[in-house]
């Protein structure tokens, strides 16, 4: 048995791109930023901040497209993805992302105004119209 599981709260760092591929399949991009704040043995505060890349797709990823901007405070649940693939000159490149199954939104942003009665944006690859969010097929993909 394995177990592969990410839970991120943090912030947007920039507003998502987000593509509809064929056949209806929508998948968003962002970068999320979460720090970690300590004290030194000097007694000085560090903070460090790790960035992610995360990537929603099919109902998440419209989701995202329309209530998530740069500076949201999300809660992200999902699994780490690494990928590669030979660049132009033919070396060989990796990145690794973060495949959100679940997100809520977190805390407003500045000028946003609450809507009485509305609960916090949620969603789940569990409440999604299309449930099957397992890898997208090679021709699905967005690069």
């Amino acid at each position: 048995m394995s177990v592969n599981k990410v839970i991120l709260v943090g912030n947007v760092g920039r507003d998502p791109e987000t593509r509809h591929l064929d056949k209806g399949v929508s998948v968003a991009n962002f970068s999320m930023a979460t720090t970690e704040t300590y004290t030194a043995k000097t007694g000085e505060k560090v903070s460090t901040t790790e960035w992610h890349n995360i990537v929603a797709w099919r109902g998440l990823a419209e989701v995202v497209e329309k209530y998530v901007k740069k500076g949201s405070q999300l809660y992200v649940e999902g699994r780490i993805r690494t990928r590669t693939w030979d660049d132009k000159d033919g070396i060989k490149r990796y990145t690794t992302e973060i495949y959100a199954d679940t997100l809520q939104m977190l805390g407003k942003r500045e000028g946003q105004h609450e809507m009485a009665g509305q609960p916090a944006q949620t969603e789940s690859a569990q409440s999604v119209n299309e449930p099957d969010f397992s890898q997208p097929e090679e021709d699905d993909l967005p690069f």
